[in-house]
């Protein structure tokens, strides 16, 4: 019996520029928390990510506070990292996020536990983000678990997972893009573009191998809210800021306002680079800024399909 596609998945597929948000689950148990982000970006966006345990820091799971989200009306997607659990517990996560009613499936390796406040912490890894792509994809289209036994009735996730165009070497970067689209990935959100000339580089050779073709790509964006918010940005691995940002930062009188501008000129830009199929709107801790930021950048009101 076919299932129903997720709202992110029909966006996608009927060729409309997708917008998706994010929410950071509290570091406490406090639901009523998740439930007023979700409120924030009730119908400004198309579907928002909830992290899993963001920066190795304990957080309320990602499940629970999808569930909570959706509540309110809003469509989650749910990241699952590769380092707090075995295939066992990843599998059994699986099928009750499903089960209660989530449909989109972030697969990502996480940050690693020294990042985190937990640096003792043992990390797991038991199987990597490509592994388990493939495993979910297998689970989902052929009924069997990674240790070969069937599922009566699995779960039909869309399947996403991310990348990082400007981390080092970019040669592993593409190849591992493309083994992620080979073990079942749909669609791709990579990391906050600030250098538009470095990702331009990158998106042309993604295009070379066809790989915008074979998943939706969005972009990310981060909205930074102060000068002390871009220049820890900048320092961040694996992240290229260019010094003209924090430039605009330190000679702006409204902090909030030339961070929401720098947003939405970016957000303008990527739409342009062919093969770009989205945005992912990153702004922790200051979600109620994500609707200003599409409504500038002339995305609202969001399409339905």
């Amino acid at each position: 019996m076919e299932t129903e596609k997720s709202n992110l998945q029909k966006m996608l597929e009927a060729g409309e520029f997708a917008i998706t948000a994010e929410i950071g689950p509290p570091m406490s148990a406090d639901g009523e928390t998740v439930r007023e982000k979700a409120r924030e970006l009730k119908g400004n966006v198309d579907a928002v990510n909830v992290t899993d345990n963001q920066t190795s820091i304990v957080r309320m799971s990602s499940i629970g506070a999808s569930c909570l989200a959706q509540s309110e009306g809003v469509e989650c997607v749910m990241q699952m990292v590769m380092r707090d659990r075995n295939r066992i517990a990843l599998q059994s996560d699986l099928l009750g996020a499903w089960a209660m009613g989530l449909k989109n499936l972030l697969v990502l390796s996480g940050d690693h536990q020294s990042f985190g406040n937990h640096p003792g912490s043992k990390n797991v890894y038991d199987v990597d983000s490509i592994q388990f792509l493939q495993a979910v994809t297998n689970l989902q289209e052929n009924g069997v678990f990674i240790g070969g036994s069937k599922c009566k009735a699995p779960p039909h996730f869309f399947l996403g997972s991310t990348t990082n165009p400007f981390a080092d070497p970019e040669p592993l970067q593409l190849i591992r893009l493309e083994k992620k689209i080979n073990a079942g990935a749909k669609f791709i959100q990579t990391q906050c573009v600030y250098d538009l000339e470095r990702f331009e580089r990158f998106m042309e050779k993604v295009r070379e191998r066809g790989l915008h073709e074979r998943a939706y790509i969005m972009a990310g964006i981060f909205v930074n809210k102060s000068l002390k918010s871009i220049q820890m940005t900048q320092q961040v691995a694996g992240m290229s800021v260019p010094d003209s940002y924090v430039k605009r930062f330190e000679e702006a009188e409204d902090k909030q306002a030339e961070g929401v501008e720098i947003a939405v000129e970016l957000v303008k830009k990527l739409r342009t680079v062919k093969g770009i199929k989205g945005i992912h709107i990153m702004a922790v801790g200051w979600e109620e800024i994500v609707s200003t930021v599409i409504r500038q950048a002339g995305f609202l009101p969001r399409p339905v399909v």
